[in-house]
C-alpha cells in the first residue's frame, strides 16, 4: 500500500509552491483535512477561468490532473459550485495568473 499525503497537508506544501514562484492563490473552500479531493481553478484575470481536478489513469495507475471546465469565469464558478453541492469535503484552490501557471505540471504535485 502506498502512503498518500492528506488533503491538509497537499493544500498547504501546494500554496507555499506558488508563494514562492509568486503566483497568488487562495483556498476558497476547505475541505475534509484528510481525505478530501482538490479542485484548482486558474483565474487568467480576463474574465476566463480554467478548472483542474486530479483524476487517475486507468492505463498506468499513475495520477495526473486535467481540465474538468473551462470557459468563462461565472461557467467555471457554477462547476465549481455544482462539484461542492455533490462532494462538500472538497477543497478549492484559486490561482491567479494572467499566463496560465498553476505549476500543476511540476513533479511531486500529482500525488
Amino acid at each position: 500500500m502506498t502512503a498518500r499525503l492528506t488533503a491538509d497537508f497537499w493544500v498547504r506544501a501546494y500554496l507555499a509552491r506558488l508563494q514562492a514562484a509568486h503566483l497568488p492563490a487562495y483556498v476558497t473552500a476547505r475541505g475534509d483535512p484528510t481525505a478530501g479531493a482538490v479542485l484548482v481553478k486558474l483565474a487568467t484575470l480576463d474574465g476566463r477561468a480554467r478548472l483542474f481536478q486530479r483524476s487517475v489513469d486507468l492505463m498506468t495507475g499513475g495520477r495526473a490532473w486535467i481540465v474538468l471546465a473551462e470557459g468563462a469565469e461565472a461557467e467555471v464558478d457554477a462547476a465549481v459550485a455544482r462539484q461542492r453541492r455533490t462532494d462538500p469535503d472538497l477543497w478549492v484552490i484559486e490561482v491567479e495568473s494572467r499566463e496560465g501557471r498553476t505549476l500543476l505540471d511540476e513533479e511531486g504535485l500529482a500525488d
